[in-house]
């Protein structure tokens, strides 16, 4: 949300609460980075032979990267860039691991992408994507029940994975105690919030296995805080033995588990809305937090202040998307949003 947006509502906070210093929100922007494109191109020229592989190398990037914030349905509708367009979307890139020569460029290259333009560029095409970055997930092995030491948790740790663009840990033998007797098909958030809470985790993936038929069956669960559970599956065909099948179980595991993220994320920016909420602070310093914390999520595009006094406030948001969205988006951002009778809604700090 852009500073005039803010400007209305800081005003007002100062009226009736006195001033108060409101720092810049920074976001990083690890999601428009792509590291580790290895290139290898062959010319007439050193200079010929580095342009050759950065152009190699761009269209890989920009591949990875729009895979990356969309879904798995729209992989096919990947806008086709030449080498100017990449250009336009691309602020820069480093290098690792080169090799010249006078004819041969060698190296493993990260792209820095502009947020702005990819932005622009997708919404232009009319395709969801998401922009921020998912939250750490616990992921819980079964096999059928908790085993944090088998091969699936074992498939689950594998250094590959850890690349995901979901991250994630996996529950260890610390956790058994309260996750031993574990239901694959009952469980709630109350059965994993212990071993959540050590690693910060606002939702859970429970990842099943089940051999059959010369397949393995990957069952996903997702459990999250205050939602209802989500459910997803994925038949991996047997490499051979248990041993072999599990590492690429694992990673259709983790690639299930990022479509499911995503299915809430991404934000059709053809689709907006506006909400009312009442807003309750205890302080000058809870009110700053909010106005912060609405300013950072990337789906609100405007906040107006209907009424406010002190303790009190009713705002109305508008917002891209839908408001399922909305509400995870500004609980990244430590807010929570609730629904009340008659269409209206509460906003507060997330325990507040």
């Amino acid at each position: 949300m852009s500073l005039p947006k803010i400007l209305p509502l800081l005003a007002l906070a100062a009226l009736l609460f006195g001033s108060v210093p409101v720092g810049p929100a920074f976001a990083a922007d690890p999601p428009y980075t792509v590291s580790d494109v290895h290139v290898d191109a062959t010319a007439a020229s050193p200079a010929e032979a580095l342009n050759a592989a950065m152009g190699q190398g761009r269209p890989k990037a920009w591949q990875i990267l729009y895979r990356r914030l969309t879904r798995q349905a729209d992989w096919a509708r990947q806008p086709q860039l030449d080498i100017n367009a990449l250009l336009r979307i691309t602020r820069g890139f480093t290098t690792a691991n080169e090799r010249r020569s006078t004819t041969r460029y060698v190296a493993d290259v990260t792209f820095m992408f502009n947020p702005d333009a990819v932005n622009r560029l997708l919404q232009g095409a009319g395709i969801a994507f998401t922009q921020g970055a998912a939250k750490t997930v616990l992921i819980v092995p079964l096999s059928p029940g908790f085993a944090a030491n088998g091969p699936w948790a074992q498939a689950l740790n594998a250094p590959a994975l850890k690349n995901s663009n979901v991250p994630f840990r996996v529950a260890t033998e610390a956790d058994a105690a309260s996750l031993k007797t574990l239901n694959f098909d009952t469980a709630s958030w109350g059965d994993v919030s212990a071993a959540a809470r050590k690693i910060n985790a606002s939702e859970a993936a429970l990842v099943q296995t089940v051999y059959a038929n010369n397949k393995v069956t990957v069952n996903i669960r997702r459990i999250g805080v205050g939602e209802s559970p989500a459910k997803a599956s994925v038949d991996v065909p047997l490499a051979g033995t248990l041993g072999n099948t599990y590492p690429l179980a694992a990673n259709a595991a983790l690639d299930a588990i990022e479509d499911m993220w995503k299915s809430r994320a991404v934000i059709n920016y053809s689709q907006r809305g506006t909400l009312t909420a009442n807003v309750r602070m205890s302080s000058l310093q809870q009110w700053g937090a909010i106005q912060t914390a609405l300013g950072s999520a990337d789906n609100v595009t405007g906040v107006t202040v209907n009424a406010m006094d002190i303790g009190y406030a009713q705002i109305s948001i508008s917002y891209l998307g839908s408001s399922d969205q909305l509400r995870d988006t500004l609980g990244g951002a430590g807010l929570a949003l609730t629904p009340v009778r008659g269409g209206s809604w509460t906003l507060a700090m997330n325990g507040g």
